[in-house]
């Protein structure tokens, strides 16, 4: 959601917003991470190159062609990125559209171009940590280290999943631990970070490395965990080291949107969880829901408030929190295909009056938010004059909805370069499902998996009874 602030800070800086504007004076603007790598189309025409995957690998090799180039014109120093794997300069794509504004291709300018641009993978024995740790962080005085990179389970949803295949664990004694002990010479508190922490495949081993008295008065937090692998052990150590609550990530209440979602998750592994985190002695349990979800009906979010409260009649003195957001289709998964369905709004308020009176903590995340990371996620090119234009309104769906009807109507100033189509309407962008002959605003750029694949895990989901 940081995106569209680009254009402002671009400005701050006296840099031309728009990639086509900028001279030979002007620096390269760059970027990377999961958001861009997944789709950068949204905001391609602000930037001079996109970074595509771990940094581990992109970073060096990009500085290396940037120092052999520096002293060239702009646009031969843009060529020359364009040939290091995993750089993607947008400037030297064209889209092609139909002429009913409809999006055929992404395509090179010439020949000497790689057609396709493939997300580097970083397949190295350490991942990252924190290299600074101050209290003005996003998480003050913490020391992160993470534990895994990417998640085999495969959620159909999920980004954080299909965008960093494959799974992937640093050493115990060459990564973990040597990072663990860095931080721990500048704070007394250690994050846990990845996308299923305790699925690596010796985190029982670094679960009783931090069982030792030296590390009495580190305070240890992990990131979301899997919930069939929460044990009695991983209780308790957290609890010793300062947690007062573990989250889990359940999706549904409903074993057939589970299933749908790829969930490997059974109802008893929940309610296991929450015995073991009571037992281990955490005062709380949060867990993570979805409203929305493909083929989901009434009946699965009523499943969601009727898991809840079984819960907590179960697990008396445990404090439950309920996260829910609101499914949005993301690039590069097998559920971008799929639309923002208008219905999650009402479900959401429907989970809430059943929860909130029986004393369970509920934090629905905005429906508007969620529409607008649709917008982000699924829209091509013609978006960067939107995101250019409306400036403080993108901190409502109202603000978005009103800049992108101007867009609609031809009233927004267009981006340099040859004259785009109109924008294809909002509820065909946010709410429409897509079918599988449709050109993908990314079809140009590879993720780890090829779009047949994508497709046919989303065609097992859709079977789900």
């Amino acid at each position: 959601m940081d995106g569209p602030v680009l254009p402002e800070l671009l400005r701050n800086q006296r840099i031309p917003i728009w990639a086509a504007e900028r001279s030979d004076d002007d620096p390269i603007v760059f970027g990377g991470g999961p958001v861009l790598t997944a789709n950068p189309e949204p905001l391609a025409p602000f930037f001079d190159a996109v970074l595509l995957g771990d940094g581990e690998l992109l970073l060096p090799a990009f500085i290396d062609a940037l120092q052999q180039c520096r002293h060239s014109p702009r646009n031969e120093r843009l060529r020359h990125l364009a040939q290091v794997p995993g750089v993607y300069v947008p400037s030297l794509y064209a889209p092609r559209y139909d002429t009913d504004g409809t999006l055929i291709a992404v395509e090179p300018i010439d020949s000497a171009i790689p057609a396709l641009v493939e997300k580097q993978t970083w397949r190295g024995n350490t991942l990252s940590h924190s290299t600074v740790v101050t209290p003005e962080a996003a998480w003050p005085d913490i020391h992160m280290v993470e534990v895994v990179r990417s998640c085999p389970e495969l959620c159909r949803f999920c980004l954080a999943s299909y965008l960093t295949l494959p799974f992937r664990t640093p050493s115990l004694d060459d990564g973990l631990i040597p990072a663990v002990e860095k931080g721990l010479t500048a704070t007394k508190r250690l994050g846990l970070l990845g996308a299923s922490v305790t699925q690596h495949p010796q985190f029982s081993d670094l679960l009783q490395w931090l069982d030792q008295d030296r590390f009495d008065g580190t305070r240890i937090s992990v990131s979301s965990v899997r919930a069939a692998t929460v044990t009695p052990e991983l209780t308790r150590i957290l609890s010793k080291r300062g947690s007062r609550s573990l989250t889990i990530a359940i999706e549904s209440g409903s074993e057939r949107m589970r299933e749908v979602v790829n969930k490997k998750l059974t109802t008893e592994a929940i309610h296991a969880a929450a015995r073991h985190a009571k037992e281990g002695g955490l005062t709380g349990l949060k867990l993570y829901g979805m409203a929305g979800l493909p083929t989901e009906t009434d009946d699965d979010i009523e499943a969601t408030a009727e898991l809840l409260l079984a819960l907590k009649r179960d697990t008396k003195g445990l404090r439950f929190t309920l996260g829910v957001s609101t499914f949005v289709p993301k690039a590069q998964t097998p559920f971008q295909w799929q639309g923002v369905r208008p219905e999650a709004e009402k479900r959401l308020k429907r989970l809430a009056k059943r929860l909130k009176p029986k004393g369970i903590e509920f934090r629905p995340e905005s429906y508007g938010w969620s529409v607008i990371q649709a917008l982000l996620s699924r829209s091509d090119r013609r978006l960067a004059p939107v995101i250019a234009a409306v400036g403080d309104g993108r901190e409502s769906m109202g603000g978005w909805k009103k800049t992108y009807r101007a867009a609609l109507n031809g009233e927004l100033k267009p981006m340099p370069g040859p004259t785009q189509p109109l924008p294809p309407p909002w509820a065909d962008v946010v709410h429409d499902p897509w079918d599988s002959q449709r050109t993908l605003p990314w079809t140009h750029l590879r993720g780890p998996l090829a779009p047949q694949k994508l497709r046919e895990h989303h065609d097992q989901a859709l079977t789900v009874d």
